[in-house]
């Protein structure tokens, strides 16, 4: 497909929240025009021509992610959480949990890629436990959230060419520790920590 090719118009129904517990009726962003201007194998980027949920048009830059990305909370035995220290091309450094695109991969099976290419481990025990959107304002993009226990180091070795310098293991309060100083400033591993803390009783 070519980066200026026409795409069809998908109706949208992306309903706006109103007061708690309901949607405002009748509220909606419309979908009038899109066209993809740019693509590879992981992302496309398309402009959109909508209608704003005040009736108002606009055209909207859309980021749009072709699979969902797995998310991993690994934790061991001793309740120790496993981060790996990662330097992104966009942002600079971080400690994060291990993720990475499912690439068209059942979820299950790219969440252990993932973790085994990124620390090293594998885990016996897989819990999903939910999704959620990443940078929703400007992109659509789903992640997946995995928590694994029973974890057993099969290599020593982790993934340098994705930027990863370290492998740690931190307990839950040096994880908060971690998030209220900045360590942790990927915002998609702190909302899947979060889920794996109420998971776990932690939180």
């Amino acid at each position: 497909m070519t980066g200026r090719a026409k795409l069809p118009v998908r109706p949208q129904t992306n309903r706006c929240v109103g007061e708690p517990g309901g949607l405002l009726a009748g509220v909606s962003w419309q979908q009038r025009s899109s066209r993809e201007v740019y693509a590879n194998h992981y992302v496309r980027v398309l402009e959109d021509e909508v209608t704003r949920p005040d009736g108002s048009a606009g055209l909207y830059g859309l980021l749009e992610v072709r699979h969902p990305a797995v998310f991993v909370v690994p934790v061991t035995a001793t309740d120790r959480v496993v981060l790996v220290h990662c330097d992104r091309y966009t942002t600079g450094t971080s400690w994060e949990v291990p993720a990475g695109g499912s690439d068209g991969e059942e979820l299950r099976v790219a969440a252990e890629r993932e973790l085994a290419e990124e620390t090293g481990y594998v885990a016996a025990r897989w819990d999903h436990l939910g999704g959620q959107w990443g940078l929703n304002g400007v992109a659509r993009s789903r992640i997946e959230v995995f928590l694994a226990r029973d974890l057993t180091r099969a290599s020593a070795t982790h993934d340098e060419g994705e930027g990863i310098d370290a492998v740690g293991e931190f307990t839950w309060d040096e994880v908060r520790t971690m998030l209220r100083e900045g360590s942790i400033n990927d915002n998609e591993s702190t909302g899947a920590l979060l889920l794996a803390a109420i998971e776990l009783g932690w939180a």
